[in-house]
This record gives structure tokens, sequence and C-alpha cells, in this order.
């Protein structure tokens, strides 16, 4: 009875130090809206100059160094919650085929554990492509009639005198708008593709006088998204667990770009999209919070909560950035801002509704649990020890009238 009376109050300061952690991730939450709000503003490069621009940026730093407050000071006592010391943190070695990874310390519903991550493909990510056009050409400084075609809502004009190379050099240096990029070869005609992977990259092609494609209008089928089957260990030992992560789940969302139902991500590299086989790719150190919530050996449970550096949040979506990298000084800057926050966001959100869940759902379930146990063990003690006064006053009154 003893025990468990301290297993229910283990698992109320579980929930104590679980509400703090929530309280720091409410905060971390608040900051990051408001540096989207200044991410949104900044790409209004019509009406922002240079001294507004400044100014965000202003704001941004310190925004970042609110979190990175956050990050070293939210603690249980001398217990650090959000550093990283009591979450999962990955480590990619293997950064020619996977340039970054988020792991939130859940996979398949399981608390993963100190490991080596491998990954293999199951669906390989391929781009966009229109194919080599119909209008063909014999060599690169042919003649290109002249007239407009549209590529992804982008017009361009063609002159008199322009040749394919001039053409294809045109859409080149559009391609940061059209996400198309151009080539030719010599007797065929021009053929466009995609700059990114996956099924968010549609290549939609319009134009006047037959000019790359005999008139016609072009819409191919789109590129698929790369799936890849990731195996982590998990508690508890010798465990793994294995999750399927999706490319391309998101409205801007490149095919190399995959996440899992638990909230992790990973970003692969052309190099990694080409491999196959099982590979290992790095390993995820975890430093779980280990909570006693039984009043027997090995009735425990373990929870990863994540780090909240700037470092570490919003990876993956913009090459070797994060929150802590935000420049919205610039447009491409602002526009690739609204990106990282949006996925600091995402991952934000997984990760609470994973502490909100194993609060709610495992902890005070298991204090109402742990109460009805301890009434049932008292009532059972009471009944072994203390004695049962209706059957004792039964018995001395029936003594009492056989002496009278």
């Amino acid at each position: 009875i003893k025990g468990v009376q301290q297993a229910v109050r283990n698992s109320q300061d579980a929930v104590n130090m679980t509400k703090t952690a929530e309280g720091a991730l409410e905060e971390v939450s608040r900051l990051l809206l408001s540096l989207r709000a200044v991410a949104v503003g900044s790409a209004n490069t019509a009406v922002m100059d240079n001294n507004q621009l400044q100014a965000n940026q202003m704001q941004i730093r310190e925004a970042v160094r609110s979190l990175e407050r956050i990050a070293d000071q939210t603690a249980w006592g001398n217990k650090k919650l959000l550093n990283g010391a009591t979450g999962a943190v990955a480590n990619i070695t293997n950064t020619n085929l996977v340039s970054s990874a988020f792991f939130g310390g859940e996979m398949n519903g399981l608390t993963m554990r100190s490991g080596p991550i491998t990954m293999q493909q199951t669906t390989a990510a391929t781009r966009t492509t229109t194919g080599a056009m119909a209008t063909a050409f014999a060599n690169g400084g042919a003649a290109v009639n002249t007239g407009t075609f549209a590529i992804n809502g982008v017009s361009f004009s063609v002159t008199a005198g322009m040749t394919v190379n001039d053409v294809v050099s045109v859409n080149n240096q559009q391609s940061n708008l059209t996400n198309v990029t151009a080539t030719f070869t010599a007797g065929a005609g021009v053929t466009l593709t995609s700059t990114k992977f996956g099924a968010n990259y549609p290549i939609r092609y319009t134009e006047t006088n037959a000019i790359l494609n005999g008139g016609n209008p072009s819409t191919p089928a789109l590129g698929t998204n790369a799936v890849y089957n990731v195996t982590v260990p998990v508690e508890p030992n010798p465990n793994t667990a294995t999750e399927v992560f999706t490319g391309g789940q998101g409205p801007e969302t490149d095919g190399l770009t995959l996440t899992s139902p638990s909230g992790n991500r990973m970003v692969i590299t052309p190099a990694g999209n080409a491999t196959g086989g099982l590979t290992t790719i790095g390993s995820v150190n975890v430093g779980a919070v280990r909570f006693q919530i039984g009043s027997n050996a090995s009735q425990f449970a373990s929870f990863s909560l994540p780090s909240v550096d700037p470092t570490q949040l919003g990876t993956g979506v913009v090459t070797g950035q994060s929150i802590a990298s935000l420049d919205v000084t610039t447009e491409a800057g602002a526009t690739n801002a609204i990106r990282i926050v949006d996925a600091a966001i995402s991952q934000l959100a997984t990760v609470r509704g994973r502490l909100g869940s194993f609060q709610q759902n495992f902890l005070q379930s298991n204090i109402r649990s742990l109460g009805v146990a301890e009434e049932n063990l008292t009532a059972s003690e009471s009944l072994i020890r203390d004695a049962d006064m209706a059957a004792e006053m039964t018995e001395y009154t029936k003594v009492q009238i056989l002496r009278q």
C-alpha cells in the first residue's frame, strides 16, 4: 500500500513536470507565430524598404535569443527539460545520402532509445518532365518561331532572331519562379524538367505559334515522392520500430523531404534517392526522462522531451538552415523563412500533441488506476488486520443473552 501511495505521488510529480515543459512550449509556439508574421511581412518587398527589413531582422534576432533562453533555462529543479538532454538528437554520419533529420523521440508510439538509424527505399522519387517536346531543332543555333510561351504561369516572349539556346537560357534564368529547367539535345526538342522531386511540382506548358511543342500545351505526368522504411531502436531493449517515411507531405514539400506519422522528418539527397539497399545513415542519442509509475520493479514509463534550441527547429526544409539562421533582409530569405518557421511550428505541434497525450492518457489515467488499487488494497488489509465490528457485536450480544 505504501508503494502504491508513493507511485501515485511519483505520477503526480510527472504530471507537474510535463506541465512545466508544456508551459515553456506554449511560449515557444507564441514566438514562432510571431516570427512567421515578421517573415510574411518581410516578403512583401513591394512596400518594404531596407530600414524596415533591418528592423524586422533585429526582431527575429531577439526572438531567437528568447528561444535559446527557454531551451537553456526550462528546468524541473536542476534537471534541464528542453535543451536536448532529455530528448532525441539525430546524428547523421552519412551526409551524402541524408542532409538532415529530426526525430521527436517516438516511433510507432514507442519511446526511442539510443542506437543506429537505418533506412531502406521502397519507392524512389522522380522529377516531373516533359521529355523532348514536339518541335525538333538541328542544333542550338537554330531559329525559333516568335511568339509567347508560359511555364507554370510565368510568360516568356520570343522575339525575332532568338535561337534555341536563347530560349533555354531565358527559361533557366527564371527557374526560381517556374521550378523548371530546360535542356536541349541536338536533333531533338527542348526538354523541361522540374528542379525539385515529387508530385508537388508539376509542369504546365502553353505556347503560341509552335515555338517548342508544335503549338500544343503540355501537362506531363507528375513526379513521384520517395518512400522509405526507417528503423530505430525503441524501449524496451532490444526492440526496434520501423515507420514509413513519405516525401511531399505538404503543399510546398518536395519528394525528398520525408515525414512519418509520428512527426519525424528526414531529408535525403539525390544520391540517397539512388540508394535502394538497407543503409545505416547515423545514430539517435536519446536522453529520455524515466518515471517510476508503479509500486513494483520495471513499472516505469519513459518520455523524450525535445530540444527547442533554434538550431534544432525548422531543419530539413532549406538545406543547412534552421530558425537560428533566419534572414529576412532579402526576398528569397523571407520566403525561405516562412517555410522554415512553418516546419518548426509543425514539429512543435507534434511534440506538444505527444506530450499532452502522455500526460492525460497515461499519467493521469495511471493515477486513477492506482487510486482504485490503493482503495481495494486498503480494504483487503483492513479485512485481515481489523475486527469485523458488525460480526463481533453480534457475537457479543449473543454471549450476553446466553449469560442472562
